[in-house]
């Protein structure tokens, strides 16, 4: 079923119940509407049923030949701008519209929380940045997908220097300005016929495109970025002062570095819990009209 109205809007037979619906209706989680029917939409499509499963293993194959190779010639094959080239072209061809918005939300929505974090762990003072915010496909081949990556490091590390070891405390005031949706449309996205393919399938064709591009190095880096979510978390969960926010984390423990193998699954839930995340800073920011912006 690739149509959202195939499983949201189907009469409910309750020998034979839609997890897809009872997914959607499920209102414990902190997703906007359009934003989970989007999510949903995408996982129960035919793609994600029965493409991902054939292609899951040969992409982890694919995995481990790249790793092989790459011992032989370390710097062989790389091209920041191919690949960029190569996943814009994948993406405008092959991938479903509910997928291609999900991911350029990803870069805008990575790119809040940092602000947010910043801004407010450091009141007054600025970060060295570089905030991405894509106004569609095209514009993901400046590099944006490796910078991604480096943003996440990068701000750690400046946060933590002028922090100067001390533990990040609340402001009297959060600073939610940044928090905003992204002016992004999903039916912007491109909609032809072959337009098939869902985000988890696409990110496991990825990810080892994304390795072959790649130094070893790059390639590790970006894969262990994806456990920096439980650190991200951590301060904001600090900031607005719930912890109980930290289960909606999936990806964790930094300090044990996983393997490469299993890179394009924990991608997915890397979006999954920004969206998260970003939600949960939206309902704060709506609950707390008051922010020092707006009070200013």
């Amino acid at each position: 079923m690739s149509r959202t109205e195939d499983w949201l809007d189907a009469p409910h037979d309750p020998r034979d119940p839609n997890p897809w619906l009872a997914l959607y209706l499920d209102a414990s989680g902190p997703l906007a509407d359009d934003v989970k029917r989007a999510w949903l939409a995408d996982a129960a499509s035919r793609s994600r049923q029965f493409v991902l499963p054939v292609v899951r293993p040969l992409a982890r194959l694919s995995i481990v030949l790249i790793q092989l190779l790459k011992i032989v010639l370390p710097r062989g094959l790389t091209s920041s701008k191919w690949l960029h080239r190569t996943i814009v072209w994948g993406m405008k061809t092959f991938v479903r519209p509910e997928a291609n918005w999900l991911i350029l939300r990803h870069f805008h929505l990575g790119s809040q929380i940092l602000a947010f974090i910043g801004r407010n762990a450091l009141p007054g003072r600025e970060l060295p940045s570089h905030p991405l915010k894509p106004a569609d496909i095209d514009a993901l081949r400046d590099d944006v997908f490796l910078q991604h990556d480096l943003n996440l490091f990068n701000f750690i590390i400046h946060l933590n220097r002028e922090l100067g070891g001390r533990p990040i405390q609340p402001p009297d005031a959060l600073d939610f300005s940044m928090i905003e949706p992204p002016d992004l449309r999903l039916e912007d996205m491109p909609a032809r016929w072959s337009n098939f393919i869902d985000l988890q399938t696409a990110i496991e064709v990825y990810t080892p495109v994304y390795q072959l591009f790649l130094t070893d190095n790059d390639f590790w880096r970006a894969t262990n970025s994806l456990q920096l979510d439980e650190i991200i978390g951590i301060y904001s969960a600090t900031l607005l002062q719930r912890q109980d926010y930290l289960v909606f984390l999936n990806n964790k423990h930094p300090l044990v570095p996983l393997t490469t193998l299993r890179a394009g699954f924990r991608l997915v839930l890397h979006g999954l819990s920004t969206e998260m995340l970003h939600a949960l800073l939206s309902r704060a920011k709506a609950e707390r009209p008051q922010s020092v912006a707006e009070a200013s």
